[in-house]
């Protein structure tokens, strides 16, 4: 009865589902068709109709995200041809300016972000970054947050916030990994906290950048008694601060929940699905523990091989205070044991309470020196057969030194339906047989040298192949520093000052060109390359000062403060349909010209216009938020939920420190 009923709920959400998204079609065509009746031109009704359809796409998920914005992109471009229908003289968009949004400078600095990332992290500085930071922060969220946020928010303050998040989406999936907390509950927080570190200087964010040059342009118009003064590199520091610290507290107290909770980052998941298959097919089950040797233990003088001998554990990693030993020409069976000695040791949890007690050890209750060492997503159980004409037949795993020659710690062998273990004894003595399926323990680098070795042949395939190159750590630190520099102390566009980083790694090898191009996220790509050219019809069809004038003429009577939360909310709107930079450039003109009108001062109007165009959190159309949607599994309801509570927030933290400050 359970699972008929299950069934028959499983068969009627998708009815519901519909029924929920017709009916919010419905709404949301009225809305559009009131517009209609109200708009100035048919060239307004037209685009506030394909901001409707654009709005309800994105709510209700009718199709993703990057397919509803390139439905729309297509939408505006047929416009011209079927513009007598439309009432129109052409079309929403010249179809010339369509296809511009690929080669923006927002969607090439995107792209050339998430290059410079990924070969940083090629190098392994992310993973030490992340072990710094679980090291400080442990492994709980309520820790790690804010690190990861305050971190991010303050690198975001000086570059461009995508480029912040971008850098650090590596770092945030290897903490998940390690610290078993889902990339969901990581990333929202870190991406938020990357847009709010923009406005914590002039140089964070597009909008800030632009506003001294907006400010000396309304300028002209002025009369001298009128004129205003531009902003210094650090005027808006205290409301940036203010924001962060908003963000970051409101994730602290808030997030467990309006934070989605998903089974967590795939590494995690896949690691714990390998050890439940082995442990069902071969009966191996296992677990990996950090053991430090005190003064007084029995096992100081031993040698691996006699540890290993008497105990049923495994061995796979030692810190001797020169230098972490782990894979591939690292553990020698040979290799003694000495006071404060650290051992990485695999197995059950019998066999371990055994080890710790017979050898005088203390077991630490997390990992710490092999944290990045022997995480899911480094290493783990993998199964390698021996194939015919091998030349290890006839071999044990000690004849050829299989740990050290191949970085395989020998767990159990599978031949003819029988698994020898250890603790069938003699595992590592029997002489290996063509076929034999062998159990080891080992890193994925390892893991994926053999695949070219003729002695083995790898079963496990769904693995993390990543190849790390510490030796390319000066090189991608050169262009990372040359595009940073370019970004803060040049007047180059941002998108050509970041490829030059990114190029110069592709040119010296720290990422190979194919890796580059794995590292872009053409969803996310395709995503803001595909609204842009709804910004464009927004703008010049005169949408967006009608918008203006029409919300500003509400509130025309009230006092200055509540006209200048207006301009806010105003621009959180706008920023939410189109481009911060569209927006501020829209708005900036508008909201001085109110304030001279009300008597309030002109330059405040015009930063509230600055700073609240980063008040982008609702739905993913930011580019950060566009970011962290796919790797975070988020869906926009998602954003909705988090990120209205932090729209809110913003509003009023923002308004309470621009009335203090100014």
């Amino acid at each position: 009865m359970n699972a008929l009923a299950d069934e028959e709920q499983t068969k009627a959400r998708p009815t519901k589902t519909n029924l929920k998204q017709w009916i919010a079609a419905a709404i949301f065509a009225l809305i559009a068709i009131g517009l209609a009746q109200v708009v100035p031109t048919i060239e307004i009704a037209w685009v506030c109709a394909v901001l409707m359809l654009t709005i309800y796409l994105f709510a209700f998920e009718v199709v993703g995200v990057d397919v509803a914005a390139a439905s729309v992109m297509v939408l505006l471009g047929l416009t011209s041809l079927l513009a007598p229908l439309m009432g129109l003289q052409q079309g929403l968009v010249d179809t010339n300016n369509l296809f511009n949004g690929f080669a923006s400078n927002a969607v090439m600095s995107i792209i050339a972000v998430m290059i410079i990332g990924a070969g940083l992290d090629k190098t392994g500085i992310m993973s030490k970054v992340a072990g710094f930071i679980l090291k400080v922060g442990g492994t709980t969220e309520g820790r790690i947050i804010p690190i990861i946020s305050s971190t991010v928010g303050f690198i975001s303050s000086f570059m461009q916030n995508v480029g912040a998040a971008a850098l650090f989406l590596p770092v945030v999936s290897r903490i998940s990994a390690r610290s078993g907390l889902p990339m969901s509950r990581l990333l929202m927080p870190m991406g938020f906290t990357a847009i709010l570190g923009g406005t914590v200087t002039m140089v964070g964010s597009s909008p800030l950048i632009l506003l001294n040059d907006l400010i000396l342009t309304s300028n002209q118009a002025l009369p001298d008694a009128q004129q205003m003064e531009t902003f210094g590199l650090f005027s808006v520091t205290p409301i940036g601060l203010a924001l962060v610290a908003t963000g970051i507290i409101y994730f602290v107290i808030a997030g467990r929940f309006v934070l989605p909770t998903s089974k967590g980052d795939e590494d995690v998941t896949s690691g714990q699905q390998t050890m439940d298959y082995f442990d069902q097919l071969y009966g191996v089950e296992y677990g990996v523990y950090e053991v430090l040797v005190p003064a007084d233990s029995r096992l100081i003088g031993m040698s691996l091989d006699e540890i290993e001998g008497t105990c049923k554990v495994r061995i796979v990693a030692i810190e001797k205070g020169d230098g972490l030993r782990f894979g591939a020409q690292s553990v020698d069976r040979s290799t003694g044991i000495d006071a404060g000695t650290v051992l990485g040791v695999l197995g059950d949890n019998t066999n371990l309470e055994n080890f710790v007690e017979k050898s005088k050890v203390d077991v630490k209750p997390e990992l710490d020196i092999f944290a990045d060492a022997l995480v899911p997503n480094k290493s783990g159980i993998a199964e390698v057969v021996i194939p015919p004409g091998s030349n290890l037949i006839g071999k044990s795993a000690r004849d050829v030194w299989m740990r050290k020659s191949y970085g395989l710690s020998l767990m159990a062998i599978h031949r003819g339906g029988e698994t020898i273990t250890r603790e069938g004894g003699g595992v590592r003595d029997t002489p290996f047989q063509a076929g034999d399926a062998l159990v080891v323990h080992t890193t994925w680098a390892d893991l994926a040298h053999l695949e070219n070795d003729r002695n083995f042949v790898v079963v496990t395939t769904e693995y993390p192949h990543e190849e790390v190159r510490p030796h390319k750590l000066g090189f991608a630190g050169l262009f990372f520093g040359i595009a940073l520099c370019l970004v803060l102390f040049t007047d180059l566009r941002l998108s050509v000052a970041l490829l030059t980083g990114a190029i110069g790694m592709v040119l010296t090898k720290v990422l190979s060109i194919e890796e580059a191009y794995e590292a872009v996220s053409w969803k996310t790509v395709f995503l803001l390359a595909s609204l842009i050219p709804l910004g464009l019809a927004v703008e010049t069809t005169g949408t967006a000062k009608w918008i203006a004038e029409q919300v500003l003429a509400v509130v025309g009577d009230q006092p200055i403060w509540v006209i200048q939360a207006a301009v806010a909310v105003l621009a959180t709107f706008f920023t939410l349909v189109m481009s911060n930079v569209g927006a501020t450039v829209l708005l900036v003109p508008l909201a001085v010209n109110i304030a001279l009108g009300v008597g309030a001062n002109p330059a405040v109007f015009a930063l509230t216009v600055a700073i609240a165009t980063s008040n982008s959190f609702l739905i993913p159309t930011h580019q950060v938020n566009a970011l962290i949607m796919g790797p975070g599994g988020y869906r926009v309801p998602d954003f909705m939920k988090a990120g209205g509570i932090m729209t809110v927030l913003f509003l009023i933290v923002m308004m309470i420190m621009m009335n203090i400050i100014f």
